[in-house]
């Protein structure tokens, strides 16, 4: 029970790897509350965790607008009284050259992957700076450390998210808050599956060949994400300090010839 009564936050957590480590968090003890514009697929997760005696609030948040996400950290400080983790896991994904890419969706994809990061964070800080502890995880990803092509929008807010995660670790050490980054590589997820049966002709192939970037040749699964977040919000990680995790299948690491 390595988060025993731990206020954690999680956006984005209706399905996919947000829905893994709210339960993940739910099993080694924590009082999760979890965020999403998809509340049919939150509250069905909330409802999972609470029929295995985990404690679980759902709660529908645009983490785009900061009306929205100071209603809810409001309403969790009325609950609990203190927020001890909180993952920043919400986002978009955008394909496409970055001259194919419109303003409308390169907005878009600036204002949850990144703005949606600041704007909880924002909210979140000034509670752990008084609480004088706290874990933030930003969901970063292994393209932030590499090229991939037809991904540049996408690219460019998980690069920003990393840089801005080790300064917003310097900013707020000495308030004994520590704030990490999760790297994933591909990861089968809904999202994922979704746009693979949507994109290609044979989404069977298309996985093959996904699989081939990797060097275990296998995609992760959002577990395989849940697991290492558990690690950063836990006392086990308390040396760990604006680090970027690679869950990533060994992507950054190298190919096989």
């Amino acid at each position: 029970m390595r988060l025993q009564n731990k206020v954690c936050l999680i956006t984005g957590a209706g399905k996919g790897i947000g829905a893994a480590t709210a339960r993940a968090f739910a099993r080694e003890g924590a009082i999760v509350e979890i965020a999403d514009v998809d509340m049919p697929s939150t509250i069905s997760a909330v409802e999972e965790m609470t029929s295995g005696g985990a404690t679980a609030f759902a709660t529908a948040v645009d983490v785009t607008n900061s009306t929205s996400v100071g209603a809810w950290i409001q309403e969790v400080m009325e609950r609990h009284q203190r927020i001890d983790v909180l993952f920043n896991n919400a986002g978009v994904s955008a394909v496409g050259e970055l001259h194919e890419v419109s303003q409308a969706l390169w907005d878009k994809v600036v204002a949850v992957n990144l703005t949606g990061v600041y704007l909880v964070s924002k909210e979140v800080l000034p509670i752990m700076i008084e609480q004088n502890r706290g874990v933030i995880i930003n969901m970063s990803s292994c393209i932030a450390e590499i090229g991939l092509a037809r991904r540049a929008a996408y690219a460019a807010t998980k690069g920003a998210i990393l840089s801005m995660t080790k300064s917003m670790q310097v900013d707020y050490a000495p308030y004994h808050i520590r704030v990490n980054a999760l790297l994933p590589g591909t990861i089968f997820t809904p999202f994922v599956e979704d746009y693979l049966k949507r994109s290609y002709d044979d989404p069977t192939a298309a996985i093959e060949s996904l699989k081939q970037r990797q060097l275990g040749r296998e995609l992760g699964r959002p577990e395989d994400v849940a697991d290492a977040a558990v690690y950063l919000a836990s006392n086990e990680s308390s040396y760990v300090m604006g680090a970027g995790l690679a869950v990533d299948g060994g992507v950054t690491a190298g190919k096989q010839f």
